[in-house]
């Protein structure tokens, strides 16, 4: 075979095979089996469990939780991502989230951002700053809403329409976070909730662990289940 025909075939290959990798980088991804807690780590197990094939995070009187519980995943920082789940919650006013662009501290507690989890209200599908404020629980962004906050930390808040709303008690949740440089989406079955747009010097985060909270608290169970993730980085 001759090196023209062997350059052409390579060409050919490669042209074939360039279209087929950007395509699997765009697919999203499971980053959780359905069926065990692999790839996933909290620093207290006891809280966490698989059940109904969701990673479910529970406390009751026997085993109260006494400060903010996260599992978290194993499989890297994200940077630019989307991440899809579904999600559903009872007891202690539906209170949850999921940690993003954060790191954990050596006592299990997050920093950084939360797409937030609540029964209804600013909460619901609004972006947290956990622990990084005073009372280490900070609403950036709320439900029906899109906030910019400028290099100095000012903050310039606009509508965005209705507020997102959960699905009746037992019925699973969908939740929908894009994060691209310094612009976040938070979207709550099907509906955006809140925009960010985060610019305040030494305060936004680019990249960091995933992980999901049991809230602190009353007794209280929350599940997550067909959770997916689509990295972004490098775009």
């Amino acid at each position: 075979m001759s090196d023209r025909i062997l350059r052409l075939l390579f060409a050919l290959s490669v042209a074939i095979l360039l279209p087929l990798v950007a395509s699997s980088a765009d697919e999203f991804e499971p980053i959780f089996d359905g069926k065990t807690l692999t790839g996933w780590k909290a620093l207290d197990m006891s809280y966490w469990t698989v059940r109904d094939g969701a990673i479910t995070g529970q406390s009751t009187p026997e085993h109260p939780c006494t400060s903010n519980q996260f599992i978290v995943w194993q499989g890297g920082e994200v940077r630019d991502f989307e991440l899809k789940l579904k999600f559903r919650v009872v007891g202690n006013g539906c209170n949850s989230g999921v940690q993003f662009r954060s790191e954990i501290r050596p006592d299990g507690l997050a920093v950084g951002y939360q797409a937030d989890i609540y029964q209804s209200g600013d909460y619901l599908g609004g972006v947290c700053d956990e622990m990084h404020s005073r009372d280490g629980h900070e609403l950036l962004a709320a439900n029906g809403s899109k906030t910019i906050i400028d290099e100095s930390g000012n903050r310039d808040r606009t509508p965005l329409g209705e507020q997102a709303t959960m699905r009746p008690e037992g019925e699973w949740n969908d939740y929908h976070i894009t994060a691209k440089g310094q612009h976040i989406t938070l979207r709550v079955n099907g509906q955006v909730s809140t925009e960010l747009i985060d610019r305040e010097e030494g305060h936004y985060d680019l990249s960091g662990i995933l992980g999901l909270q049991l809230r602190s608290g009353d007794p209280m169970t929350v599940q997550f289940k067909d959770i997916s993730l689509k990295q972004l980085s490098g775009r």
